[in-house]
């Protein structure tokens, strides 16, 4: 299928911290229904934490192979190598060309199922995890209620209906090779997707890559490059957010394309309690705009999404 790449992505920029909650909710509205994709500033993460996180990403990654297999993912769990995760399971390549390692949620000590690197190789890793986590996952709920006003909710409607009761944050770290002999024109970093959870909230290193299709029916598909700006984070809406909007908000078909140079990022996903009954928002619909999709538990719904996506 012919696909083509044009200019730069015009994302907004939303600011946590701004006074203004009418204007700042209106334009997360607007980017929420026109791109599914926008930037977030002043959001609690200094640079020295992102240079931090960097550092220890890299230091992780570039173990031998046989030490980051001593945390190989377990369930929803620790590092998954290269071309063992497909996002595109429509594909028929073996997978996509990025490692990674997943973290979380901290909340339930009793069922605790991460995988930590040994402290001896890394001693600095898992403090560094956790505080970004920390850091992020404020960010994260301010950004719930600033959702929530911008559908025309009270700020604290997440919350009250205990969509954060408790709420289920993942840290994925990745690694994208630089070899482009790891790449051919199926096997891309990341293969073109939707994300499934309710907002993402995305750091990289400044490496390009990035590209998002906002007319993700349309053929042949537009590509538009994501620019890095530094200090802000890149937040996208899923899957998720869509159906709970009746398909107000949009989620955007995403991928990570080979630049010849070696990439990271870190994605923190920040989904709602397992057990949330998700139906749809009540300022979502109406009598000549009826509810899509019926009522359905979250975790029931996270289970059928991941069938297929990775490779045995």
């Amino acid at each position: 299928m012919e696909e083509e790449s044009i200019a730069i992505a015009n994302l907004p920029i939303i600011d946590l911290l701004s006074p203004d909650l009418n204007s700042t909710a209106a334009t997360l509205r607007q980017a929420c229904i026109d791109f599914g994709f926008f930037y977030i500033v002043n959001h609690g993460v200094d640079k020295e934490m992102f240079k931090k996180l960097f550092e220890e990403s890299q230091k992780f990654f570039t173990l031998p192979l046989e030490d980051k297999m001593r945390v190989a993912r377990k369930g929803i769990c620790g590092y998954t190598p290269l071309y063992h995760e497909k996002l595109d399971t429509a594909s028929a390549t073996k997978g996509d060309s990025k490692e990674f390692m997943d973290i979380g949620p901290f909340h339930d000590k009793d069922s605790d199922l991460n995988q930590w690197p040994s402290e001896e190789l890394l001693p600095n890793w898992r403090p560094t995890v956790e505080a970004y986590h920390d850091k992020i996952l404020t960010a994260g709920k301010r950004l719930y209620s600033l959702l929530a006003l911008a559908l025309n909710l009270s700020e604290n409607y997440f919350e009250d209906i205990g969509a954060l009761d408790p709420p289920m944050p993942f840290i994925r770290l990745l690694r994208y090779p630089g070899d482009l002999s790891y790449y051919t024109d199926e096997v891309l970093g990341a293969s073109a997707h939707c994300d499934y959870g309710m907002i993402t909230l995305l750091a990289t290193d400044g490496v390009p890559g990035l590209q998002v299709c906002r007319e993700k029916d349309r053929q042949p598909r537009i590509w538009e490059d994501v620019r890095h700006i530094e200090g802000a984070l890149v937040v996208n809406i899923g899957d998720l957010t869509e159906r709970w909007t009746n398909n107000v908000f949009r989620s955007t078909l995403h991928r990570v394309v080979p630049t010849g140079q070696e990439r990271y990022s870190v994605a923190f996903y920040l989904d709602p309690s397992h057990d949330l009954i998700v139906k749809c928002l009540e300022t979502c619909c109406n009598d000549s705009n009826p509810p899509r999709f019926p009522p359905f538990r979250y975790i029931d719904y996270l289970l059928e999404r991941f069938k297929g996506t990775f490779e045995a």
